[in-house]
Parts: structure tokens; C-alpha cells; sequence
């Protein structure tokens, strides 16, 4: 008797162990990151980071799509700069509205490519970026922005913007990334890729480029408390040089789960940096997404150490000709 009463007590404490143990998994919390990331570096989430990134396409491509009627025009820029001049046929929309307008809209239906266009092609790279995740796969920012449309369209931009301030600062030494951590946390209150997604895409939106852009000024000025990511190859990391302490990450190969995405800290500010700024504020619009603070170093290298620069450099070549017009 008293074997089977012990019996049928070890029982009932299993069986109270196992529905505590159920209750605590079912309220494990969601890893809406790990959720995120899984997705979009999947077929349905396109993998953009790791692929497609940067979508540029040059004044000239535009104005060739533009004159068979094959492309839709965004203008970003400011509605005083936009009556100003701008490129036949663009329409003017401001940047945190990019999203809703497309999704509103039907103008764009049946248009080979889409393009988007600002000043210096910064912002408009971020823009692309959030729009690409949305599932926008036609969308292309106009390389350098309207500086290379036409004359005087660089001036306060990429004309005044490139110097060689920097050039005794970078260094060549290799500094090694940390081990791997955890990805950010994200509570947006869904359970599914593609509605963290949405979610995050939007807020990202509202924040506006602001928040995810800096400057070489600002980056020089707090070193030791930023994880600085030169998104370069290796070879131009070494003989072209670096900022001091940053980390070399290989385009569309690191910035990955099963690369070297989890070195990237989720407690400090992030910078990104590349020749022009354009393909850093892609990145940084996809890492903000993910939920990290990261920042794009505007005009990057070009705005930095211009005269040692082989390639990659802004200068009046770049200027397309193309026609203005204020209608």
C-alpha cells in the first residue's frame, strides 16, 4: 500500500514538473531579432544585405530609362529645391513618406525600375535600403544624387564635401573583431519575419535619416566609444588604410548570421563607413532595422582622404549633363 501510494505521488510530481516546465516554454519570450534576420536573409526575405546591396544606378541609366518612359522618378529633396529644378517627370515626395506613397499610388505599375534621388545619393540610399525590404526589388537610389545631374546641383554638397583632412589618421594594422554576441532586442509584438518587418521598417521610417547618419567630425571626436566597421576588402583595409580601430567587414559576405554579423555590438553605437557614404547608409538602414544603432559616415572616405584615393572619387566627371526643368 504504502509502495503505491509512493508510486502514484512520484507521479503526480512529474506530471507537475512536466506542466511546469510546458508553462515555461510557452512563455519563453520571442527572439523577434533572431525571428527578423532569419527572414530576410531568406528567399522570401530577399537577403538583400548579402546581395543586391547597393542598388546604384548613374544619371546617365536614369535619363536613358526615363526617355524610353521605363522608369518612375522619386524626388526627395526639399519642395523649394525640387521647383528649383529637377529631373523631367520626377515626383516629389518627402523622405519618410517613400513607403506609403508607393504604396498608394499605381503610377509606378508596369515601370522597369523605380529611382529614387536626393542631393548626394546619402539619403537616398537609406531610403532604397527600406524600401528593398519591403519587397521593392526594382528600387535603385541615383548614384552621387542630383550633384551629378547637372552643374551646380553639387555645390554644398559633394563639391564641398570631399577633403583630405584625415589622411594622416588612417592606419594600416588589422584590429581583430571580438567574439560573436547576442543581436539586439526587438519588441515590436509580433511573431512572424515578415511582421517584424513591417513594424521595424516603419519605425525606421519615422526616425528618419537623421538618426542614422554622422560625420568624420563627430567620429574622430568619440573613437573609443564607437564599433567602427570599414566595409572594404581586406587588401583595400591594409594598403589604402583604415580609421584607427575599425573592424574590416567584407561587403555582402560578413554582415551575415553565419558570418560575422553577432561581432557587431549591440550596446554601442555602430558606424559604418565606405568610399562614398552611399553603400554605408544602405547598411545602415538594414543594421537599424535589425534593431542596432548604427550610423552611416556621410561622403565616407571621399570626405576623409580624398587625394589618396585610387578610385571611387567624386569629381566634376561625374556630372552627367542631364536636362532641368521647373514644371
Amino acid at each position: 500500500m504504502i509502495m503505491k501510494m509512493t508510486k502514484i505521488w512520484m507521479l503526480a510530481i512529474l506530471s507537475l514538473a512536466f506542466i511546469a516546465v510546458s508553462c515555461e516554454k510557452e512563455d519563453d519570450p520571442i527572439n523577434e531579432a533572431q525571428l527578423l534576420v532569419e527572414y530576410l536573409e531568406s528567399g522570401d526575405g530577399g537577403n538583400y544585405a548579402n546581395t543586391a546591396m547597393p542598388a546604384i544606378k548613374t544619371a546617365e541609366h536614369v535619363n536613358t530609362l526615363n526617355t524610353l518612359g521605363t522608369n518612375y522618378i522619386i524626388d526627395v529633396r526639399s519642395a523649394d529645391d525640387y521647383a528649383d529644378g529637377h529631373i523631367a517627370n520626377a515626383v516629389n515626395v518627402p523622405l519618410s513618406d517613400l513607403l506609403t506613397h508607393l504604396e498608394g499610388t499605381t503610377d509606378d505599375d508596369g515601370k522597369e525600375e523605380i529611382h529614387i534621388v536626393c542631393y548626394s545619393g546619402q539619403s537616398a540610399a537609406w531610403g532604397t535600403c527600406l524600401l528593398r525590404l519591403a519587397g521593392y526589388d526594382n528600387v535603385y537610389s541615383m548614384k552621387w544624387g542630383m550633384s551629378s545631374w547637372a552643374e551646380g546641383f553639387g555645390d554644398g554638397f559633394w563639391s564641398d564635401k570631399i577633403g583630405s583632412t584625415y589622411v594622416n589618421d588612417f592606419v594600416s594594422d588589422e584590429t581583430p573583431k571580438g567574439d560573436k554576441g547576442d543581436l539586439p532586442v526587438l519588441n515590436t509584438g509580433f511573431e512572424t519575419g515578415k511582421e517584424i518587418l513591417d513594424a521595424r521598417i516603419a519605425t525606421v521610417f519615422t526616425e528618419g535619416f537623421g538618426e542614422a547618419a554622422t560625420s568624420a567630425g563627430a567620429v574622430y571626436g568619440a573613437l573609443a566609444s564607437l564599433h567602427l566597421v570599414n566595409y572594404w576588402s581586406m587588401t583595400d583595409y591594409t594598403d589604402i588604410g583604415h580609421i584607427e580601430g575599425a573592424l574590416q567587414y567584407t561587403p555582402k559576405e560578413s554582415i551575415a548570421l553565419d558570418a560575422d554579423l553577432k561581432t557587431l555590438p549591440a550596446d554601442k553605437e555602430v558606424v559604418v563607413y565606405c568610399w562614398t557614404g552611399q553603400t554605408s547608409a544602405n547598411m545602415a538602414a538594414y543594421l537599424r532595422v535589425i534593431g542596432y544603432n548604427a550610423k552611416s559616415l556621410t561622403y565616407g572616405a571621399n570626405g576623409m582622404i580624398y587625394d589618396d584615393l585610387p578610385s571611387h572619387k567624386w569629381s566634376d566627371d561625374e556630372i552627367y549633363g542631364g536636362e532641368v526643368v521647373t514644371d
